[in-house]
């Protein structure tokens, strides 16, 4: 099999950078080695971010309508061009083709409300605030801004950062997971094919090295990132602690609260496709099924039945509904909480440590494992596991399902199962966590409402894209201008004030 060289993308081309450090890209499903990727070294951040800082006067200066029309012959190559970067997600991450198509339609929505820039950047005006005085506000670039992203969504994350930076008239350095760089790629050829100017969208591959050298370079004005809380909070206060905007949304143990009143069948269906979908590697996939009464006893033989039927394959194939684990050493990290559970008394209801693909045994394989039984002092539930393994915990009622839920150290993502709209209201008002979904499994917000948790999930002010994002990528000024008649009053020393 052909080992394909994998780069960065520095000023509209290609650029393999002379470094000797690289990354082996595998394909999940076979275990085979595919890519081989390179490492930024500091001088290629270097060059990146001058390619950026170059770009940015003249892209800042551009009206935003002409920045939007760019923006949208974007996203009609995104959409000529989605089966190739859903196809190419499946081969380095894993995730069924079906799933990874819905990735890329949910960045292209991010992409298609960046085209309303021109209205999203639009200021406040009074006129006459003062005697002969207007004052106004208008919102502009901050300059170079950066995002560094996870191996799980190699399109749809990136895009709730670069889209709306870059239409609002930043220049940006993406830094990609290693573990799946190749869209990275892929999408910057078609912004180049788009028109956008040489500069503005810029690719480093790479390691810690890269993310402290965007870190710590005086040109990058903002940082955007996604992943594990640990990382997360290092991004936040290094980021922070050298002058920067940053925006870094960190881990997730999303509990879906079932009420005895619940339809019990719909319920299921949720539990079985946010907690099994994308092998559960997902920042907002139900990892904690919260039962109350008597709930537990019906849904957990039906769990059981389903985990047990999941049709786990390569996900190139189109009635695969769950693929591989995306590394080999994610697939020891979850086997080793699934012993890590059993040992502290959780009743393992299915154990999917043992799973394989006949004609792919050198794929990293889990089946869906269930837990029964949990209880909040287990490593399995306070942990994210970012696997697929679902814990159901047991609660008497509504009540110890809220105060469970708020006390967890995440905030990120939580739904609600009922028939009651008092316990929806209720639900929605008194949870301490940043996305609510009320019968619905994984509510991840439209583009124009944005995206982020509460408490250890997000660290910093503004959620990602939306009118969000658009604020985190701006800068506001406020302008007061007023002119005199020819005949001069002399100097004032008094601020001014409404008269």
């Amino acid at each position: 099999m052909t080992i394909h060289p994998i780069g960065h993308y520095i000023n509209g081309k290609s650029y393999a950078g002379a470094n000797a450090a690289t990354q082996a890209v595998f394909n999940p499903a076979t275990g085979a080695q595919t890519g081989i990727v390179d490492l930024a070294r500091v001088e290629d951040v270097d060059m990146a971010v001058a390619a950026a800082q170059k770009a940015f006067p003249a892209w800042a200066d551009m009206p935003p309508i002409r920045r939007a029309r760019l923006m949208n012959r974007f996203l009609n190559l995104l959409n000529e061009n989605k089966d190739d970067l859903a196809r190419a997600i499946t081969l380095e991450h894993g995730k069924v083709f079906t799933d990874a198509r819905g990735e890329v339609e949910r960045g292209i929505d991010i992409v298609e409300f960046a085209c309303g820039i021109p209205q999203l950047l639009k200021g406040d005006f009074t006129d006459q605030v003062s005697t002969g005085i207007d004052n106004w506000t208008l919102r502009q670039p901050l300059g170079v801004v950066a995002g560094v992203t996870p191996f799980n969504f190699p399109v749809m994350v990136p895009m709730w950062m670069f889209p709306v930076a870059i239409a609002a008239g930043n220049t940006f350095v993406l830094k990609p997971s290693p573990t799946d760089p190749t869209p990275a790629l892929m999408y910057a050829e078609l912004m180049k094919e788009a028109g956008f100017p040489d500069g503005v969208f810029n690719v480093v591959q790479g390691d810690k090295v890269a993310v402290d050298a965007l870190l710590a370079h005086d040109d990058v004005k903002a940082v955007s990132f996604v992943g594990s809380t640990p990382i997360a909070n290092y991004i936040y206060e290094t980021g922070a602690r050298n002058g920067k905007r940053v925006q870094a949304l960190g881990g997730a143990k999303n509990h879906m609260l079932v009420m005895p009143d619940a339809d019990l069948e719909k319920a299921v269906d949720a539990l079985i496709g946010a907690a099994y979908g994308s092998a559960g590697e997902r920042c907002m996939a139900i990892s904690v099924a919260t039962l109350v009464g008597d709930v537990g006893d019906k849904i957990v033989p039906m769990l059981a039945e389903r985990a047990r039927d999941l049709k786990i394959k390569n996900g190139l194939e189109l009635d695969a509904e769950m693929g591989p684990v995306v590394t080999k050493a994610a697939h020891d990290r979850i086997k080793g909480y699934i012993e890590k559970g059993a040992a502290e008394g959780a009743d393992l209801v299915v154990d999917g440590r043992d799973f394989t693909v006949e004609g792919h045994e050198d794929g990293y394989w889990l089946g869906g494992t269930l837990f029964d039984n949990v209880t909040p002092d287990m490593t399995i539930y306070r942990e994210e596991i970012f696997g697929p393994v679902l814990a159901c915990v047991r609660v008497k009622d509504f009540a110890e399902g809220v105060d469970l839920i708020n006390a967890h150290e995440f905030g990120n993502g939580v739904s609600l199962f009922t028939r009651d709209g008092n316990a929806a209201r209720e639900f929605g008002r008194k949870i301490q966590v940043g996305m609510v979904g009320v019968n619905v499994p994984i509510p991840v917000p439209m583009a124009w409402h944005g995206f982020g948790g509460w408490k250890k999930s997000l660290f910093g002010d503004t959620h990602a894209y939306g009118e969000e994002g658009v604020r985190f990528y701006t800068k506001q000024k406020s302008i007061m201008q007023r002119w005199p008649e020819s005949i001069s009053k002399g100097a004032e020393f008094a601020m001014p004030v409404a008269r």
